[in-house]
């Protein structure tokens, strides 16, 4: 999976498992079946177990064409035995299950699903780069996971402050009820 060679620590499954956090986002068909539908895939993945689902946020779309429709976002957190390199793997599987395609960067989908963090690993692999790239400026990421993880850092900043401070922070409201995969918001 890792354009950095079969030695890339990308490859590499770690002794013990790690921690790892992972955003999930849907705005084409029946998007809160698509997203708890996810959620149970990767609940179901061996080498990974999901510790903890954050409310489903709606969200306005980020960049992209115009006209997308809202998507509705969640943080899991993990922890897993898999290489990071696997972890991509899975997610884009249950993507491709979904019937996700890539034709336009930022378009609307049926299903997205990133690996935020891995542990502590820093990677600059195009591949998969580490933590996220983006996810540092992104409210439809942050503000999910600040509610999951109230004291959660990314980067050594509190999540909640990056979340308050994104651009698109006011486009981000939490979902109370019927499209919760775990059931109503407390």
């Amino acid at each position: 999976m890792s354009t950095a060679g079969p030695d890339s620590v990308l490859d590499r499954a770690p002794s013990a498992p790690v921690a790892a956090v992972l955003a999930l986002g849907a705005n084409l068909g029946d998007a809160a079946a698509t997203v708890a539908q996810a959620v149970r895939d990767l609940q179901d993945t061996p080498g990974l177990q999901v510790t903890g689902v954050s409310p489903v946020a709606r969200t306005g779309p980020v960049g992209g064409p115009e006209g997308q429709p809202d998507y509705l976002n969640l943080v899991l957190t993990v922890t897993t035995g898999l290489s990071p390199a696997s972890l991509l793997a899975v997610a884009q599987g249950i993507e491709e299950a979904h019937h996700r395609t890539r034709e336009v960067r930022w378009g609307p989908r049926t299903l997205d699903i990133d690996v935020i963090t891995y542990g502590d690993l820093v990677s600059g692999d195009p591949v998969l780069t580490l933590p996220h790239p983006r996810a540092h400026l992104r409210a439809f990421v942050l503000a999910p996971w600040s509610w999951l993880e109230p004291e959660a850092t990314l980067s050594g900043e509190r999540v909640a402050d990056l979340a308050a401070q994104a651009e698109d922070a006011g486009s981000v409201t939490r979902v109370l009820g019927g499209e919760e995969p775990g059931g109503p918001a407390s």
